[in-house]
């Protein structure tokens, strides 16, 4: 059977009318929508209203649902119209994408917005974080296992230069051992981790020299190449790329008290550790996008629920 060709959203089904010349999102209401045929997507966020099971519910970018509400989310799309416009094209460019490829994309659409005017205002505005003093990555091989351990507790893991190359290495040589049969990734302390080290943030303002590095430097790329074998707990906080890391695990545990979130929208960016490829490939692109534009928290229930992680363990 061959597929409809997509045709324009009927005006009448979207409650924010959506003018085709720079408007930040529309809001389409799929009770309103009785059409099957598939439709061109606007270059902007198309927020659907509605239930999962509506026969167009998977045209549409994100449907909402706790603990997002529509204002929300308009209001995180109106204060970053750009980077929540290139968050929605990449998820749907990367659907189903070979990972290592959707990486690349990730990287360059990440690095379009590292040159941005909305991460330049938040890079102007956020005060300094003094340095902490760096972690290390603990390698303990036992056998045929490999455990990865976060070691900058005073930190709370937060993941700088130093802890980011010592991941790399211990993922290209998991990858590269086919004699480790499994690998655990752990953090030390009350947290797994908050994410990408903040005092870091813009000490490298060229995006070609971002996305280069990123390619050589990138944990992610290593972790593709073993993840079959990773399997990962995270208890405390779990932040930006320390989520978007530990999303690749076949396995992703989680202690009752563990929290995510991926706050990047708001600071003018996207996740660009690889989130936007191993969260899309758990939770799907939809939750995926209502979770990267809302920029809340979920606890560890809501993530049991919606497949961001698999179990809720003790630590």
């Amino acid at each position: 059977m061959m597929t409809p060709p997509a045709a324009p959203i009927d005006p009448q089904c979207l409650r924010i009318p959506w003018d085709g010349e720079g408007a930040p999102y529309a809001i389409v209401d799929l009770a309103t929508v009785q059409d099957a045929t598939p439709w061109h997507l606007p270059p902007c966020p198309l927020i659907g209203i509605g239930t999962p099971d509506h026969v167009r519910a998977k045209d549409v970018d994100l449907l909402i649902e706790p603990p997002a509400s529509l204002a929300m989310i308009v209001a995180a799309i109106t204060a970053q119209p750009r980077a929540a416009a290139i968050l929605v094209q990449l998820l749907r460019l990367i659907e189903g994408m070979d990972p290592a490829t959707a990486l690349v994309a990730e990287s360059l659409a990440y690095g379009l917005l590292q040159g941005s005017e909305g991460h330049a205002r938040w890079l102007a505005t956020r005060t300094p974080v003094p340095a902490a003093a760096p972690g290390e990555i603990q390698l303990d091989r036992t056998d045929d296992q490999l455990t990865i351990t976060l070691d900058r507790a005073h930190a709370h893991n937060a993941i700088d230069r130093t802890l980011r190359d010592g991941l790399r290495e211990a993922f290209d040589l998991a990858a590269l051992d086919r004699d480790i049969a499994r690998i655990s990734l752990h953090g030390a302390g009350r947290s797994f981790s908050v994410g990408a080290d903040l005092s870091e943030f813009g000490t490298t303002r060229d995006p070609a020299t971002a996305h280069a590095i990123r390619m050589v430097t990138l944990p992610a790329h290593a972790i593709i190449g073993c993840a079959d074998r990773l399997e990962a707990h995270v208890q405390g906080a779990c932040v930006g790329s320390a989520l978007e890391m530990a999303a690749f695990a076949t396995r992703l545990t989680a202690s009752p008290s563990a929290w995510f979130h991926l706050p990047e929208l708001a600071m003018g960016i996207i996740p660009g550790a690889g989130g936007c490829v191993s969260v899309s490939r758990r939770i799907g692109r939809q939750r995926a996008a209502l979770m990267i534009l809302s920029g809340r928290r979920i606890n560890a229930a809501t993530a049991l629920d919606w497949g961001l992680i698999d179990a809720i363990m003790d630590d």
